[in-house]
């Protein structure tokens, strides 16, 4: 089975795709009659040296993305996978001397199909009087033992490209720019790593890898690699990858060793998530230090890529300081990134954490009978919550997840784990803030966000005083709260609603002589009563909203907890015979 491409059609991909490309960049322009993108400035380039790459479609955004002042002049697509024509490749150079440039450097990945047009055009342009040169990239260093056709041109091709651009714009003649990029090309190697292979348009996938393979070494046209992997962490793949990269027994090994100073590139291959790009940049400069390198600069992204190959590809080059000069140098390239010109190795990459605002003296005093008291409260509710775990986790299921009652869990054990560390605060409104820190940090998920809200907000009207007034005050702080960012409302089906229909029981501790468990009790009741309501609404937020009504026949998990948590209290406080 073919796999799905978002095509005009199988034929016209590679010329829809650089026409694309053009359209949104006014920097370039399009050869008439060929697939050549150009820079749009070229008269600015008479007297100077022109640089043309090129190669297959699919590996975007090579090549077209790499054209700019301070690196390409232009470059030449073929179809996917697929050398460009030679005719072509000669009108590509043709147009940058009748421009009035002094030469022209191709930039050609080694590949028979590339090195064959390539060649031939140079070889048609010489003879009609233009200075051609050519250079041939091959950065593989998969291959323990050098083959006949040499190593593959890589990604670290992109790398060739800035450094002969810098020189170009620094006005140095061809021929000595083609001498120091084949130095520098030497000084590289880049391997690649997949979970899986990619697809032509209109074809099968080049390749199969079952669930638990890895291919290791493997090209930029969907070609299979040297050799295949169990899966296995980032952390062990990196390491494979840089043992088999730096092996001295290993042909096209690049000689890096303690005290080598790099360039490092991680490319996505295409498929990769940003996520799993970054847990690699981490594992490769984790790894890369560990051995004593020292990384000059590290650029991560998409840069040569094999359609939507899921994998990446790491480059190393060696660097001095005249070539992180060439690197460093400024490109209006669209697909180049914002390269740090600094050292990655030896910055400092934390900061120390802000400090905690001093608090009010005797704010945070513990110990004492209050103290006492609220350490109870909440052992009491880290028990109901903790026994409660799998009948929320049951309820939520419907909703998707399933996690409810693990959430809550895992905030009673945070709460377990701090009070053993000592006695709560006396003071109400300290005890709420350092809980809503706590449940922030170690709860997680929105409940976690919305009971952190509830418990910031409610500690405000108990700085000034702790009666039941206020108290009803902190109550309704809270639920503001709540939902002025969680955008819930009574009757959306959350846990909002057992904790809503208990404030609007305790708004009577606001008149004189109230009851504290009169009140309280009648607000248990109405939050469990409501709790149980849930079941008959339909969802208007979270990600309960999202399901059918029809499989909603459960109360909701949140209310449930909310008003178990107000009935812990509730029992506490009687119990205590406050």
């Amino acid at each position: 089975m073919t796999s799905k491409k978002l095509v005009n059609s199988v034929a016209g991909c590679a010329d829809d795709a650089l026409a694309g490309l053009v359209a949104c960049d006014p920097n370039l322009q399009l050869l008439q009659g060929h697939r050549v993108a150009l820079r749009s400035d070229l008269d600015s380039l008479k007297g100077r040296v022109a640089l043309l790459s090129g190669g297959g479609s699919g590996h975007e955004p090579a090549h077209a993305g790499f054209i700019g002042k301070g690196m390409l002049t232009g470059v030449i697509a073929g179809a996917v996978f697929t050398s460009p024509a030679v005719g072509s490749i000669l009108a590509a150079i043709r147009a940058v001397a009748q421009a009035g440039t002094v030469g022209t450097l191709l930039i050609v990945k080694n590949y028979t199909g590339d090195r064959l047009n390539f060649g031939l055009a140079r070889e048609q342009a010489q003879a009609e009087g233009i200075p051609v040169e050519m250079v041939v990239i091959g950065d593989d260093s998969a291959f323990t033992v050098l083959k006949k056709a040499g190593r593959r041109g890589l990604c670290g091709t992109v790398l060739i490209h800035k450094v002969a651009g810098a020189l170009a714009e620094a006005g140095v003649g061809l021929e000595e720019i083609a001498k120091q990029v084949s130095m520098v090309a030497k000084a590289m190697g880049t391997l690649g790593v997949s979970l899986s292979s990619c697809s032509v348009p209109g074809s099968k996938p080049t390749f199969e890898l079952s669930a638990d393979e890895v291919e290791l070494g493997l090209g930029i046209h969907g070609e299979a690699g040297v050799r295949r992997i169990k899966m296995a962490t980032a952390d062990e793949i990196v390491r494979l990858m840089l043992d088999h990269m730096t092996n001295t027994s290993n042909a096209s090994h690049v000689p890096v060793q303690p005290g080598s100073s790099v360039v490092m590139m991680v490319n996505n291959l295409g498929g990769l998530s940003f996520l799993e790009l970054g847990i690699i940049a981490d594992a490769v400069v984790r790894s890369l230090e560990g051995r004593g390198v020292q990384i000059a600069r590290a650029l991560v992204g998409t840069f040569m890529s094999a359609l939507e190959m899921s994998g990446f590809s790491l480059t190393l080059l060696l660097a001095d300081e005249p070539l992180l000069k060439l690197i460093d140098a400024e490109t209006t390239a669209a697909a180049w990134p914002n390269v740090a010109k600094v050292s990655v190795t030896g910055r400092k990459r934390s900061r120390a954490a802000p400090s905690e605002p001093q608090e009010a003296p005797g704010s945070t005093t513990a110990g004492g009978l209050a103290s006492k008291r609220m350490a109870l409260v909440l052992e009491q509710v880290c028990a109901t919550l903790l026994g409660l775990e799998e009948h929320l986790n049951a309820l939520d299921r419907a909703a998707g997840d399933g996690d409810c009652g693990t959430t809550h869990s895992r905030a009673a054990r945070a709460i377990q784990g701090w009070l053993k560390e000592g006695p709560p605060p006396a003071s109400p409104a300290q005890l709420l803030s350092k809980l809503s820190v706590l449940l922030l940090e170690k709860m997680g998920g929105s409940s976690g966000a919305l009971y952190g809200l509830f418990l910031t907000a409610a500690a405000q009207p108990l700085r000034a005083k702790t009666d039941l007034p206020a108290w009803s005050a902190a109550m309704d702080a809270g639920l503001e709260a709540m939902q002025k960012y969680g955008k819930a409302a009574p009757g959306d089906r959350t846990m909002l609603d057992s904790l809503w229909a208990a404030g609007q029981e305790l708004q009577a501790w606001k008149s004189p002589g109230a009851d504290l468990f009169q009140v309280l009790t009648e607000a248990v009741k109405s939050a469990e009563a409501a709790a149980e309501a849930t079941k008959n609404m339909e969802a208007g937020a979270g990600r309960a909203s999202y399901i059918s009504s029809a499989r909603l026949d459960q109360p909701d998990p949140g209310a449930v907890a909310a008003a178990a948590i107000l009935r812990a209290i509730l029992e506490v406080l009687q119990n205590q015979g406050v």
